[in-house]
């Protein structure tokens, strides 16, 4: 990192571990970790929670929470958006975002631990769903976002979620080259998945209004480069709020913590150090004395939105994101697209080029 050590915050190790008591807290006897007490689970941030559980050395926590997910998969590899305290169901919608996350965490897991053994345990839970997931992969190459409770598809994509499926695709395939197996569509549609991210924005439901529509495709990997770092600076203004942190929509003044965090990471991908380091700085105004984030603040009154919330995934973000700008880690450079080692799938262009080439020869 070209940050001058005096210019970069971090949470030091104390710090880290009063954060982490509070995801921990959130942990019930079956594994699954809610958003906060009495609050519901979703699939994706539980994953989110074990992802911070283990970068913070906590393996037993995080282990127990993908035994409590693969208890919770459906024989078809899915899993439902939002699960109550006590473990019974209050959302029968599913998202294909939301399937696809084991992916990432599974990969995440391995690069703290290096144990092949837990990623060859769960590889049939997250291959189960991967397929689930790219069963809703429409012709451009996009996701359906989700099915209604009824199991009816939503007909459109959204590039947040699709850009999430994104990396937990090339999670899954790093994950069946570690066990020595092929997966060649997964590539292609990882391949066609990135090309319709970084290229064919009209494939996808317009959300110009959300952050994440903003950073994800940086954040996963989808969009790198001098490409990513353009795609930053020219959206800073409208979602950044200086010396707070990132608008949840541009037009409104609340500034989510989860979603700063999340843009500290993307920034590192892009290159964007000095963006990073001042946004993870900002964020710590969310922090409270036990060590928890408060979900969202108003800024400039600086109320709480939702009224005092304090949720778990928001505390797992920070940590994430702290782990990437501590830099000391094997999981650091996990959203780091240029130096993360992961695969990117098949190249959509050059393929294309390829068959007209033998087009011409024929």
């Amino acid at each position: 990192m070209s940050l001058p050590a005096e210019d970069l915050f971090v949470l030091d190790s104390r710090e880290v571990d009063a954060t982490l008591d509070t995801i921990e807290e959130l942990q019930a006897t079956t594994g699954m970790i809610s958003w906060f007490p009495g609050g519901h689970c979703d699939p994706w941030n539980h994953v989110e929670a074990a992802m911070a559980l283990a970068a913070g050395g906590r393996l037993p926590a995080a282990e127990r929470a993908y035994e409590w997910l693969v208890s919770a998969q459906h024989d078809d590899g899915s899993w439902f958006n939002y699960y109550k305290a006590d473990g019974s169901v209050e959302d029968r919608r599913i998202d294909t975002n939301v399937c696809a996350y084991i992916a990432t965490g599974v990969w995440h897991h391995y690069l703290v631990t290096g144990d092949a053994a837990f990623v060859e345990e769960l590889f049939g839970p997250l291959g189960a769903a991967v397929e689930f997931v790219l069963g809703w992969q429409r012709p451009g190459g996009e996701l359906t976002w989700s099915l209604r409770s009824d199991g009816s598809p939503e007909g459109y994509a959204l590039l947040t979620g699709s850009s999430s499926v994104y990396l937990s695709l090339r999670c899954a395939i790093a994950a069946a080259e570690l066990l020595g197996l092929e997966r060649p569509e997964w590539e292609l549609a990882a391949g066609r998945l990135r090309h319709a991210i970084a290229y064919r924005p009209e494939l996808f439901a317009p959300k110009e209004r959300y952050a994440m529509d903003w950073y994800y495709p940086v954040l996963t990997g989808a969009v790198t480069g001098p490409a990513a770092a353009k795609r930053l600076r020219e959206g800073w203004a409208r979602f950044v709020i200086e010396g707070a942190g990132v608008r949840c929509v541009s037009d409104r003044p609340w500034v989510t913590a989860a979603e700063t965090a999340e843009c500290v990471l993307s920034c590192l991908g892009a290159g964007l150090e000095g963006e990073a380091a001042r946004l993870f700085a900002w964020v710590q105004d969310q922090r409270d004395e036990v060590g928890s984030y408060t979900t969202g603040r108003v800024y400039p009154e600086r109320s709480t939105f939702p009224h005092e919330e304090r949720s778990s995934y928001t505390a797992a973000a920070v940590v994430l994101a702290n782990d990437a700008l501590v830099g000391a880690s094997p999981t650091s450079r996990l959203f780091l697209a240029n130096a993360n080692g992961l695969p990117t799938g098949l190249d959509i262009e050059a393929l294309a080029e390829e068959e007209w080439d033998q087009e011409q020869l024929a």
